[in-house]
């Protein structure tokens, strides 16, 4: 994968709720178009290369619309323990909700951003950015009308991009995970209500969405995704962080390996919750302030200017500087102290002059390259985890946001 080499593994402000993301992280603007609505390390120097399928690989899944191609091309060798008194890599990983390409040429930067930085990422891919909006019909959303979304259905253009570049995201070694579908967070329609059952009806559609495209378009020509959905999907990210709760049984039902959709999580090592992997935003140092903020752009727009994805120009210089010093700030602080891993959530929007996608790419620059880091999906993360001796894993919850482990990593993972 990448992390090496691209192709080897591995307060107060705005209110507490804006600062830790709870209010915000919505994805109106990411992305739609209608009109509501974003060393060791236990990783190998080098990884194995997998060759980009041929047509004789492909096996047609279903309509057409997807198909199992073989192993996913530019993965890593298989993670391995770490040995007793190493030093844990740095993971990183950035994730992108909603995944929509609506022209700003957002989706192809951050692609060729991974590539040239040996990173790999994580794309939650909004079921209903596959779904015509002459379609839109067929979505039913728990708790809500017929055909409703609180992000606007993509045009037809667009959703061919969308296609075009989650192909690309995939065969790139990128994972594809899902954000939904209508992206409810309000109201008694708001995913925070909906109950297993209900997850389990928005999971089904959107995964119908990906996987029927062909049908639901009738663009029979263009090529399928390269993956089998049912084997790629493994994890999500709730709309605005919302209900958990009740999609972890059923999570854990479907065999996901991971959630993502806790917020104002801590910088310190993941636990599972309801046998998931939780991984959560994190809040992390804001530049200026003496309180933290989650990391993720729309909650760092919060605090800058108010929740208004349009604030003053004036203001955009000194905003973006701030954005990149808290990513990098947070980044930092987990790998001077207790290299707890560093979670990072983006839309694919241009809030306030496009500043929060500069203040990610100058904060991935900065990252990339340095020892022991390691630029991983989700889903790389997830099998890094789960090979790792549980009492090692639990030694480094002991260490707290900031904290070098006493008399170093030799001493402190050797008593492990």
């Amino acid at each position: 994968m990448r992390g090496i080499s691209r192709r080897g593994l591995l307060g107060a402000g705005v209110g507490a709720a804006a600062a830790l993301g709870i209010a915000g992280c919505s994805d109106k603007g990411e992305g739609g178009t209608g009109s509501s609505g974003p060393d060791k390390g236990g990783a190998p120097e080098t990884g194995t290369t997998t060759p980009a399928p041929t047509k004789d690989d492909v096996r047609l899944i279903g309509d057409g619309s997807t198909a199992d191609t073989g192993e996913q091309p530019h993965q890593p060798d298989a993670p391995v323990p770490l040995e007793p008194g190493q030093t844990p890599p740095q993971f990183v990983v950035f994730s992108w909700d909603g995944a929509g390409e609506v022209g700003n040429g957002l989706f192809p930067r951050f692609l060729e951003l991974a590539r040239n930085h040996d990173a790999a990422m994580t794309f939650f891919l909004s079921g209903i950015y596959l779904l015509p909006e002459s379609k839109k019909s067929l979505y039913r959303p728990p708790n809500n009308r017929v055909g409703a979304s609180d992000i606007g259905y993509l045009t037809d253009a667009h959703i061919k991009d969308t296609l075009k570049y989650v192909r690309e995201a995939w065969l790139d070694g990128h994972e594809i995970g899902t954000h939904f579908n209508g992206h409810f967070c309000g109201g008694s329609g708001s995913v925070g209500n909906w109950t297993p059952a209900q997850w389990q009806s928005e999971i089904d559609q959107a995964v119908k969405f990906v996987t029927e495209w062909k049908t639901n378009s009738g663009w029979t020509d263009l090529e399928p995704l390269p993956f089998d959905y049912s084997k790629e999907l493994v994890g999500g990210r709730t709309p605005c962080l919302l209900g958990q709760d009740n999609l972890l049984p059923t999570a854990k039902r479907l065999g996901w390996r991971y959630d993502a959709s806790s917020p104002g999580g801590r910088q310190t090592w993941p636990v599972k919750r309801k046998g998931i992997w939780d991984f959560p935003l994190q809040a992390v140092p804001f530049p200026g302030h003496s309180f933290e903020v989650l990391s993720m752009d729309y909650n760092i727009l919060a605090n800058q200017s108010q929740n208004s994805t349009k604030g003053m120009p004036s203001r955009y210089p000194g905003w973006r500087k701030q954005a990149t010093d808290a990513l990098i700030g947070g980044f930092t602080r987990a790998y001077e102290t207790n290299r707890a891993p560093f979670f990072v959530g983006n839309h694919f929007e241009q809030w306030n002059g496009g500043i929060y996608m500069d203040a990610v790419e100058e904060a991935l620059k900065a990252m990339a390259g340095k020892k022991d880091v390691r630029l991983v999906s989700f889903r790389q993360f997830t099998d890094w985890m789960d090979v790792q001796d549980p009492a090692v894993l639990a030694r480094l919850r002991t260490l707290d946001v900031g904290q070098k482990p006493a008399g170093g990593w030799a001493s402190y993972l050797k008593a492990a």
